[in-house]
């Protein structure tokens, strides 16, 4: 007894006891706390594709099926993901209006917390590319130089130099890259919508994707930030040619026929 005693008033015993106590304090917050988080995070996305399925079933379904599966008047979303929702729904182009040749950008009619919803209920119906962060899409400190590359090898024979859009086969096109923000630009090469081709990581990694959309930024300023005057519809050095040529040496041919006229007048005078 004397023996343990003195251990109990040894310098020491009130730090050994601390010690013990942070020691049996964290691990109970390490055993308990991730699982709890991970519960909530796990009811908060059963919520969400809930409240997904119900807007799915109203604004959805009689296209897409009541499970996803595609019908005759609109393809299957199984395995599409929460990019493509997020795409085609924050742009507008879905719901659609009508059946055409191409589904058009129109005004937005969910928010954005409702599109949240939507595409966590269609991710659940299959794996798929997931929306991408902000710091995925941030463009700040991309080499814009690779991305005009990267553009006019994968891009430019459908949105032109630019990005201003153009005519494509059997009333399709493809739309102005104008104005359109940064995540949707990355979520359309991620998917792939309409007649474009999918660009996912395996193919263009996220940095090139960066790039690219820091190029479509630089290029697609306003008209008075166009490098050397008018951008003569974006269409690079083929238009710029026809239009040196027809209104410059027209310009000359008229000068020089103005010039020869008044010499002839100042001569018979």
């Amino acid at each position: 007894m004397k023996k343990l005693s003195a251990r109990r008033r040894h310098p020491l015993a009130a730090v050994v006891v601390l010690l013990l106590a942070l020691a049996a304090t964290g691990g109970l917050y390490a055993a308990f706390a991730p699982a709890g988080k991970a519960q909530a995070d796990e009811t908060a996305q059963s919520l969400a594709i809930d409240e997904g399925k119900k807007l799915y079933s109203v604004g959805c379904a009689s296209c897409h099926g009541s499970g996803g599966q595609g019908t005759s008047d609109g393809p299957s979303l199984v395995g599409v993901g929460s990019a493509a929702v997020d795409f085609q729904v924050g742009t507008g182009r879905m719901p659609a209006q009508q059946p055409g040749a191409q589904i058009p950008k129109k005004k937005v009619i969910y928010n954005q917390a409702e599109i949240d919803q939507l595409a966590a209920y269609v991710s659940s119906l299959g794996a798929g590319p997931i929306t991408p962060t902000t710091s995925q899409v941030d463009p700040s400190g991309a080499d814009v130089a690779k991305g005009g590359d990267l553009f006019r090898t994968n891009c430019a024979q459908c949105h032109n130099f630019t990005g201003e859009g153009g005519a494509l086969t059997k009333g399709k096109y493809a739309p102005s890259l104008e104005g359109v923000s940064p995540k949707h630009i990355y979520e359309a090469m991620q998917t792939g919508p309409q007649s474009m081709p999918s660009f996912p990581d395996t193919t263009m990694p996220e940095q090139e994707k960066k790039d690219i959309i820091a190029y479509i930024k630089t290029v697609n300023g306003n008209e008075s930030e166009t490098p050397g005057g008018l951008s003569l519809g974006g269409l690079g050095p083929v238009s710029e040619g026809l239009f040196g040529w027809i209104f410059g040496l027209g310009g000359l041919v008229a000068i020089a026929v103005w010039v020869a006229a008044h010499t002839a007048k100042a001569k018979k005078s």
